[in-house]
Parts: C-alpha cells; sequence; structure tokens
C-alpha cells in the first residue's frame, strides 16, 4: 500500500513537472503586456515602445513620454489548450488592444480639439505681431489678445484701419503729386514724439489733441494720471518733444521705426469747435490778432468798440475770412486743412482715427501698444466744460447761416480733408 501511494505520489509529480516544463517553453502563453500607445502619436510607435520598455505598474516609459498600456493578459492556466482557443485568445487580444488604441485616440483627439479651442479664444491679429506698413518697411506691434466674445470686434477695428489706410493712400496717389518728396522738418513740425513706446502722434487741433498729449506724456512717466495735467501743462509746459527738433537722421530714424499716428475730425465740425472756442469767449490772443482785422475787413460800419477789441466775431465773417485769398491776416492751425498740418502723402501713418470713434479707437490704440492695462482715453472736456460739445446739429445750425455758395466754397476749400478721410457731404446740396 505504501509502494503503492508513493509510486502514484512519484507520477503526480513528474506529471507536474512535465506540465510546467511544456508551459515555460510556449510562447503563446508567457505572460506578455499588451501593446501599448504613446500619448498623442502613432500606434505602430507605441508598440514598438512598448515592446521595448519595462512593465511599470500599467505605465512604461517610452522614447519621449509615457505609454499609456490598453490591456494587461495573464498567462494561460491551461497550456494543453489546442492551437485554435490561442489564435481565439490572442485575437481577442487584438480586439481589445484595437479599442483600447481607439479609446486613447478618441481621447487625444478630444484632448487636441480642447487645446485648439482654448487657442482660438486668444485673439492674435495676424499670428505674431501686427504687421503695419511703415513707409515701405514693416514696424511690428505688440500682439492682441482678447476673449473670444472681443474677437470679431478687433478684427472689425483692424479693418476699418486697413480700409482708411487704402483711401488715403489712393487719394494720395491719385491727387497728389508730391508723394516722392524729401521730408522736411516743415513737414514734421506738427508731429510729438514719445519715445519710451516709440509714438510718433501728429496734432491735429479740435480733434482730442489736448487729452491724446495728456497719454503721450502718461506714457512717458511724465504724470501719473491724465486728469492731473492742467490745460495749460500740455500746451506751453514743453513736456514733449516735437520731431522737427531732431536732426536729419534723427527724424528718419523715428519716421522708419515708430508707431505714427493721427486722429482727425469731420472738417465743418472741426471748424465750428474752433471758432465756437476761439471766438465765442474771451480769449487774449484771437481777439485782437484774428478778430480785429476780421471784423475790419468783413463788418460795415463796425464800431470803434469792435475795431478796438476784436470782440464779438460773427460766424459769416469768419467763413468771408477763411475763403478770402487776399486773408487780412493768415491761417491758423485750428482751421488750417488736415493734409497740411500732417502731411499724409508724405508721411506714412500706421494709424488714423477718428474723433466721431474716439473712445473705440483710441482704446484700441491703446491696446495695440501694449499700453498699461490702467490708462484708458480721457473723456472730459478739456476747456468750457459746461458747455455742449461741438455735434453734426450745432455744426448745421452755424453753416445754415451761410448762403449755399458760401456752403459749396467751404466744402470746396476742406474737399481734399472730405476724400481723405472719407467724410460724406455734409450737406445735400453740396456737389
Amino acid at each position: 500500500m505504501k509502494l503503492t501511494c508513493m509510486f502514484s505520489f512519484i507520477l503526480l509529480f513528474g506529471a507536474a513537472g512535465l506540465l510546467i516544463f511544456i508551459h515555460l517553453q510556449d510562447p503563446e502563453v508567457v505572460h506578455q503586456q499588451a501593446p501599448g500607445m504613446t500619448y498623442g502619436q502613432g500606434s505602430q510607435e507605441a508598440q514598438r515602445e512598448a515592446a521595448s520598455s519595462n512593465d511599470q505598474g500599467g505605465k512604461t516609459q517610452g522614447n519621449g513620454g509615457y505609454v499609456f498600456l490598453v490591456g494587461n493578459q495573464g498567462a494561460s492556466l491551461h497550456p494543453m489548450q489546442d492551437e485554435s482557443v490561442k489564435q481565439r485568445r490572442s485575437s481577442g487580444r487584438a480586439r481589445k488592444a484595437s479599442v483600447g488604441i481607439r479609446d486613447r485616440q478618441r481621447k487625444s483627439s478630444a484632448a487636441n480639439s480642447a487645446g485648439a479651442y482654448q487657442r482660438r479664444r486668444r485673439f492674435v491679429l495676424k499670428r505674431g505681431p501686427l504687421r503695419i506698413a511703415v513707409n515701405g518697411s514693416f514696424l511690428g506691434l505688440p500682439a492682441l489678445k482678447a476673449e473670444v466674445k472681443d474677437e470679431l470686434r478687433w478684427r472689425r477695428l483692424y479693418e476699418v484701419q486697413r480700409e482708411r489706410k487704402r483711401i488715403m493712400r489712393e487719394t494720395c496717389a491719385k491727387y497728389k503729386s508730391n508723394n516722392k518728396r524729401v521730408i522736411t522738418p516743415y513737414h514734421v513740425s506738427r508731429i510729438f514724439v514719445e519715445d519710451k513706446y516709440r509714438i510718433l502722434y501728429c496734432e491735429v487741433p479740435k480733434a482730442g489733441c489736448s487729452n491724446w498729449k495728456r497719454v503721450l506724456m502718461v506714457l512717458n512717466g511724465l504724470a501719473s494720471s491724465t486728469r492731473v495735467i492742467q490745460h495749460n501743462t500740455v500746451h506751453y509746459g514743453n513736456y514733449l518733444k516735437k520731431l522737427d527738433s531732431f536732426d536729419h537722421k534723427g527724424i528718419n530714424y523715428r519716421l522708419s521705426t515708430y508707431t505714427k499716428m493721427l486722429f482727425v475730425r469731420e472738417p465743418f465740425e472741426k471748424l465750428v469747435s474752433a471758432f465756437r472756442d476761439k471766438f465765442e469767449h474771451p480769449n487774449n490772443y484771437y481777439h485782437p490778432v484774428f478778430g480785429r482785422p476780421i471784423i475790419s475787413k468783413y463788418r460795415p460800419n463796425a464800431t470803434k468798440e469792435a475795431l478796438r477789441t476784436g470782440s464779438g466775431v460773427e460766424f459769416k465773417e469768419f467763413v468771408q475770412y477763411l475763403l478770402d485769398v487776399h486773408r487780412p491776416v493768415g491761417m491758423d492751425i485750428h482751421w488750417d486743412h488736415i493734409n497740411r498740418l500732417c502731411s499724409p502723402c508724405l508721411v506714412d501713418y500706421d494709424f488714423i482715427g477718428k474723433f466721431e470713434t474716439m473712445e473705440e479707437d483710441a482704446n484700441f490704440f491703446l491696446h495695440l501698444i501694449n499700453a498699461p492695462h490702467n490708462l484708458t482715453f480721457p473723456r472730459f472736456k478739456d476747456r468750457h466744460s459746461n458747455e455742449e460739445r461741438t455735434t453734426t446739429q450745432i455744426t448745421q445750425q452755424y453753416f445754415t447761416q451761410l448762403s449755399p455758395s458760401q456752403r459749396q466754397s467751404s466744402y470746396d476749400f476742406y474737399y481734399m480733408d472730405y476724400l481723405m478721410f472719407n467724410y460724406s457731404k455734409p450737406f445735400e446740396d453740396l456737389y
């Protein structure tokens, strides 16, 4: 009995050893991990990486990134299974691996789409710096970044700038023959320089110039806020340099590398604003210098008091002076042509703003130059703050005092400004 039991035990022990030996020799049932997939890479590359990597608890370190395993099959418990069973298991592992790979690819695609969406949320005008032509060269402006809700507004403002520049250039090409002339200090005498942010600003009176000078002073570090800068400091403090104060080399360097901008205004509205400011309020310069000769020449039977002080000039008299080729006194920057003040056919301005859309245009420009976020264009009225601003309605009230021929002559006088900056005819009877 003992011998029989011992013999059976030996047979069982030998059979178990044989099974283990066969199991170790079969490559199909050796414990292995299914192919892995590198995040964001192709499956073939992933399989190569997985095959050459070590098992690290379901995650292997591939070439340049982690390999995420899609399966982990254990060794077979039945080493004597036939070939069909092994093929079915192998195909099952392949199907599971394929499903896992597709799942990873879908997740990868979703992650990439989410990343692309986030990138689209950051609006950039022309990938990288905004490129604007500057006298045959290009000026890089800081890229604009805004939320999706602002993207259309930025694009619209950028297209507005392109259209304004196109119209100005086409007008210059059609009507002006001086676009190849040499720029002299006289042509840039109205341009102010801000070196820190590399800005050139052409001053157009009655088009927000006082507040723009305040902004330039803040950008230059001369003041902490636009509100603390008084009117006399702006105009008579000489804190801002003018471009004509530099030598020829300095002028050309700044014209070719700085951001050049100007702001314009509807010509008739600008004219009425200047008249109200200079002749309807006490003024110890414009009344004696302009008022007296205007009253003397265009007012019959003027009183001695009016001739002495020059006060009380009427708008009709002022327009007579403006249109007279033999003016008793010269022109003034407050009612001169914009194209004469800023020479836009010689100086290729990068940015053209309009008084009518001042807040939007000004703050768009401040974004372009990467100005401090707390700096916005001031909205307060510089002089006569209790008086209503000159509007289209007020302008029409003044021009209805003129005859149709005087209105037409006034329009002809400012015709190039109307054309160059794309302003509509202010009265229907004009041609």
